[in-house]
């Protein structure tokens, strides 16, 4: 069985491939660790499986590729590729020759020295400043204040992870740049090194600023999942609370008003207070009605709560 297991998503990357798959037995072959590369072709329409099919019969013991019907998207290609990894070690890299397999060996050490989660960072990033390298450094940053885990390059695809801290979840959208996000929310210790960025050589990228729109909303997504998920009432229940007790407030001041200064009430001011107190007291009911829908996931399916990272005890004797 393999140590380590490479996934590589691919996506009309034809001229690339051999190249890449060179630089890969050139990188891990030295460690004398046992290794595959999982080409995860996304529906390519060019060369890319014919490609992908030589490689498989120049070296069956190292290539597995998985092919998609059509294309699924980067995440899609990158969950099918943890999901057949057999190594206990997973490492994800772009096909485009733009990460350099050349600093995997860094990131192992990385992990033998008790991390987790070895995220890359392209420093000198060799892209189109406007398009690529300025949205993306708005987006690492907002997304490092909002999730709590700071890293300076979400969205390099060249990590190294430990199996077990990539259970318990599952991809959809444009999610594979949050997988740090969820290993930090299972206890993962995470540190991150500078690696080697190359420019693109052949081909065109696959994205433009309108990724980043779906980083946004994705981001959304993920603050929920890791900080509400178990206890959707703190969110539903705590803004619920806020605005019934503003619409509470509005209605005491203008009883309060019509009493003792015999001054009809505002009719927006009498609307807005009613509406906000029903508003709220719906939140708290639907966060009743999540907490319900929670402990039935996490009951049906036998899910813990909890993430054990391991146990010291004693072998009892036998009698």
């Amino acid at each position: 069985m393999p140590e380590l297991s490479l996934v590589v998503p691919v996506f009309n990357e034809h001229e690339s491939l051999s190249l890449l798959f060179d630089a890969i037995c050139k990188s891990l072959n030295p460690l004398k660790r046992a290794w595959e590369v999982i080409f995860v072709d996304d529906g390519s329409r060019d060369e890319t499986p014919q490609v992908l099919a030589g490689l498989f019969k120049q070296d069956p013991l190292h290539v597995r590729v998985i092919r998609f019907r059509r294309n699924f998207g980067q995440t899609a290609a990158i969950a099918a590729g943890i999901d057949h990894a057999r190594g206990e070690v997973i490492i994800l890299l772009d096909a485009d020759l733009q990460n350099d397999p050349a600093d995997i060996p860094a990131m192992l050490k990385k992990l033998d020295e008790g991390y987790d989660v070895v995220s890359g960072w392209r420093r000198n990033r060799k892209d189109s400043w406007i398009s690529r390298t300025l949205p993306s450094t708005l987006a690492n940053g907002l997304i490092s204040l909002v999730t709590g885990v700071h890293l300076h390059d979400f969205g390099c695809t060249l990590k190294a992870y430990r199996r077990d801290v990539l259970e318990g979840f599952r991809l959809y959208g444009e999610m594979h740049r949050f997988i740090p996000v969820f290993a930090d929310s299972v206890g993962a210790r995470i540190t991150e090194m500078e690696v080697t960025h190359h420019p693109r050589l052949h081909g065109r990228g696959k994205y433009g600023l309108e990724r980043t729109f779906k980083v946004l909303l994705d981001l959304f997504t993920v603050k929920f999942l890791i900080s509400f998920a178990n206890k959707p009432i703190y969110l539903f229940g705590g803004a619920g609370a806020g605005l019934a007790l503003l619409g509470a407030l509005d209605l005491v001041y203008l009883f309060a008003r019509r009493i003792l200064q015999d001054i009809l009430p505002n009719t927006t001011l009498l609307f807005f207070g009613i509406i906000l107190f029903i508003i709220g007291f719906q939140s708290i009911l639907l966060g009743l009605i999540a907490e319900l829908l929670v402990r039935t996931y996490h009951e049906s399916q036998q899910k813990p709560t909890y993430r054990v990272r391991e146990v010291l005890e004693a072998n009892e004797k036998k009698q």
